[in-house]
């Protein structure tokens, strides 16, 4: 039998006010496991998982209307323990981030307690450590949501030699060549197959995201064949004829001005250099959205339907606008399970309206995938990539 707290006791525990506890239940945050038949909220050891989270989330700058969406399913174990994860990988890079700080501040003290002249370029390095662009907010975010979409695909996919080891085989490396990839998230294409990699390569990773490329440099290690660039695709910051490969792994469909994109990967591409560019069809992973529909058909997981901007029904005429020989290859992958936590964990993630029409419905949408996943649950996979030249 689990234990009971009342607010006061439960407060207590967690070193928080009562008032702060009685405002999260108004607020629907966190709400009591129970009532007496009075109506006094009792809570039990569960409750306080669920609030380690809205306070880590706090602490990261989310707001309360955030931390409401982002903390349904707290409850669940294998939720929280990804949540967990997460967590503890932002912590240890919010501990370098202060390490550096310190560092800074300690050179800088010393040059004047020693009376010499400040180097202001230590100064304005250290004006950029204790000034973040990228904060811990969307960084947790950001890493939430590709985890729990590598996840599904990781855990449960038929096709076991995996997307990413898939998609490198494509690439034919070869000794000395050099290679941008553009929104390359947390760099699990380059992480997953470091032992392929051959000798004398000099490998560009960018993205939008200052913070997801920090977890690439994580990820990858101190290797040298390795950069890492912030920038927009669109502007590109290298010379023309620089590379001899492009690669855009499932990203080209964010970009806002797609021809604007292109034209700015086959300036900096060298003659007969190629570009291999990732993505899928409206047929890719229809039943997560027939699912989420027949449950409620005001649930829209994605406001755009990204492969009407760059996919594989549209991608080739797209291309043959500025590159040539244009060919498409498909790869060949389905998702199957019978547990309904990682499908749940993935539709969450995804960004459109679900988690705020979810917020008050979650148990009953919980027991609702639990039914249509007990004899398990067949998801199709549709992707593939171009490979074009210049």
């Amino acid at each position: 039998m689990p234990t009971y707290y009342t607010s006061g006791e439960f407060a207590k525990k967690a070193h928080v006010s009562i008032r702060t506890i009685r405002y999260y239940d108004q607020k629907n945050l966190l709400k009591p496991s129970t009532h007496t038949a009075s109506g006094a909220r009792r809570y039990t050891d569960a409750d306080f998982a669920k609030l380690q989270q809205i306070l880590l989330l706090k602490y990261l700058g989310f707001s309360l209307t955030d931390i409401r969406e982002m903390t349904l399913g707290s409850g669940d174990r294998e939720l929280l323990l990804d949540s967990l994860q997460i967590q503890k990988r932002l912590v240890e890079e919010r501990l370098k981030e202060m390490q550096n700080v310190a560092t800074a501040i300690d050179s800088t003290s010393s040059t004047l307690k020693a009376g010499h002249e400040v180097d202001w370029s230590k100064m304005l390095d250290l004006i950029h450590l204790t000034s973040m662009n990228q904060s811990l907010s969307t960084q947790y975010q950001n890493a939430s949501n590709i985890s729990a979409r590598i996840k599904l695909h990781r855990d449960y996919s038929l096709n076991k030699e995996g997307w990413f080891h898939w998609l490198f085989r494509q690439l034919d490396l070869k000794p000395g060549m050099k290679i941008l990839e553009l929104g390359a998230g947390n760099g699990t294409l380059w992480a997953q197959n470091l032992d392929r990699i051959p000798k004398g390569l000099t490998i560009v990773l960018s993205d939008i995201s200052e913070g997801i490329l920090a977890d690439a440099k994580n990820e990858i290690g101190d290797r040298a064949e390795f950069q890492y660039a912030v920038f927009d695709a669109q502007k590109i910051p290298f010379a023309d004829n620089t590379f001899d490969l492009v690669i855009a792994n499932h990203m080209l469909f964010y970009c806002n001005n797609i021809p604007k994109t292109l034209k700015e990967v086959k300036r900096v591409m060298k003659k007969g250099a190629s570009f291999v560019c990732s993505t899928y069809s409206k047929r890719h992973m229809h039943e997560i959205t027939d699912l989420v529909q027949e449950f409620n058909p005001e649930i829209v997981l994605s406001s755009t339907n990204l492969y009407d901007r760059f996919g594989l029904d549209n991608g080739a005429e797209t291309l043959s606008h500025d590159f040539t020989n244009v060919t498409c290859y498909k790869y060949e992958d389905a998702i199957e399970l019978s547990e309904s936590t990682p499908l749940i964990s993935y539709i969450l993630s995804c960004h459109g309206n679900q988690n705020s029409i979810l917020l008050y419905h979650y148990n009953e949408f919980k027991n609702y995938v639990d039914d249509k996943v007990s004899d398990g649950f067949h998801i199709t996979k549709d992707a593939g990539y171009f490979i074009c030249k210049k």
